[in-house]
């Protein structure tokens, strides 16, 4: 009988596990060496070489997610993307870039690159005639990330890897907000995918990793730059990490449904100015995420009324934290002008769209009555104190 293709969940739980053939436990042992043979052996095993046990097993496991041939396991999604994006780009280069990033990755582009003689472009837009029309003869990668942080842009994968494929460039993809649950560009035509494996991958906001999947020949690549810059992880945060994926395909499909009610709530509320998410009908991407998407993910972002004052409102409440990061179990907000894109500097992120009143929503595992509750009486607060400080 011919080996039927595992479900998400299945392989979330079993994929890559590493046998425990002496105690015959249930969960993959974990191996804390850093010194291994040499001698009369395989694989010469090095922790910064990424080819621990725990390692390996976890680079499979990941690679089966994003349905990709091979990965790598980072110490950092920072680790990740710099080590992955300088693995196909030398002096003389030039790279096309998402109009709108991530502020670490914008941040690397535009301090270090130039360093290394490399040039960049960023588009004017999300369509892929925007992309075409920045390739020169020198563009050797295109880079995108969708769902855009933090404002959920949208960007059609099949047709920027389209612009890519006949242009002969890699594509590469930032596919952290939307997590293997929800997209698998790979499948779409994306060479290599991205993730920062401290958010969604982890999922519990206590480990800090990053992680790769593509093919075995683009992996070869990437590791021979890896193993110099030396962005590995520990084992025990590779076995941690294991331990989380387990459940990433609950967490994220519940997350999927809280935060679309948390939209739609949002949307229509009277001191809500703005909601970006794409499971909004009104979102102009909307028919893009649908094609492309198996659920619209736990992120979206709003402005309230300019009569209110969002870090007020923030300190208001009571269950959901403010904090850096996102993507845990536990709902969060931040403000991205002072936190995940405070770097860009003002001028930058006017451009992109990010104000200083934008909160962006990690949305959790939580009731969503209770969400509400919270919000509604941060709300009343804030009010309340604009009204004594008249």
């Amino acid at each position: 009988m011919k080996q039927q293709k595992k479900g998400l969940n299945t392989t979330c739980t079993h994929t890559g596990q590493l046998e425990d053939k002496e105690f015959k436990g249930a969960v993959s042992p974990l191996y804390m060496g850093t010194a291994y043979a040499f001698e009369d052996i395989d694989v010469k095993r090095y922790p910064r070489y990424f080819n621990t046990p725990n390692q390996v097993g976890l680079a499979k496991k990941i690679a089966a997610l994003e349905h990709a041939e091979a990965g790598l396991i980072f110490g950092s999604g920072m680790a990740a993307i710099s080590t992955a994006l300088l693995a196909f780009l030398k002096a003389g280069d030039h790279i096309v870039l998402q109009k709108i990033l991530y502020g670490g990755t914008y941040n690397l582009v535009v301090e270090e690159f130039e360093k290394y003689g490399i040039s960049y472009s960023f588009t004017n837009g999300f369509q892929a005639k925007d992309f075409e029309e920045k390739i020169q003869e020198n563009t050797k990668v295109i880079y995108i990330e969708t769902p855009s942080n933090p404002l959920l842009n949208i960007t059609d994968i099949q047709a920027v890897a389209a612009v890519a494929k006949k242009h002969g460039i890699i594509s590469m993809i930032d596919n952290t907000f939307a997590s293997p649950v929800n997209q698998n560009p790979i499948d779409d035509g994306v060479d290599v995918v991205i993730h920062s494996a401290t958010k969604y991958l982890g999922g519990h906001s206590d480990i800090c990793a990053g992680a790769v999947a593509t093919t075995e020949k683009n992996i070869e690549r990437i590791f021979h730059l890896a193993k110099n810059l030396g962005g590995s992880l520990s084992d025990y945060t590779v076995w941690l990490l294991e331990r989380s994926i387990k459940t990433l395909g609950v967490r994220v499909r519940a997350q999927n449904e809280n935060a679309q009610q948390m939209a739609e709530y949002l949307y229509e509320h009277e001191d809500i100015s703005a909601v970006y998410y794409p499971g909004l009908p009104t979102h102009p991407d909307h028919e893009i995420a649908k094609r492309q998407m198996k659920g619209y993910g736990g992120m979206l972002s709003f402005e309230l009324n300019s009569d209110l004052d969002a870090s007020t409102f923030q300190k208001s409440l009571q269950l959901i934290r403010p904090a850096m990061s996102l993507a845990g179990v536990e709902s969060t907000v931040l403000s991205p002008a002072l936190t995940s894109h405070a770097l860009l500097g003002p001028e930058e992120r006017s451009r992109q769209g990010i104000s200083d009143g934008l909160i962006r929503f990690s949305v959790g595992i939580e009731e969503v009555e209770d969400l509400i509750f919270d919000i509604e009486q941060a709300l009343a607060k804030v009010k309340l104190l604009m009204k004594q400080t008249v």
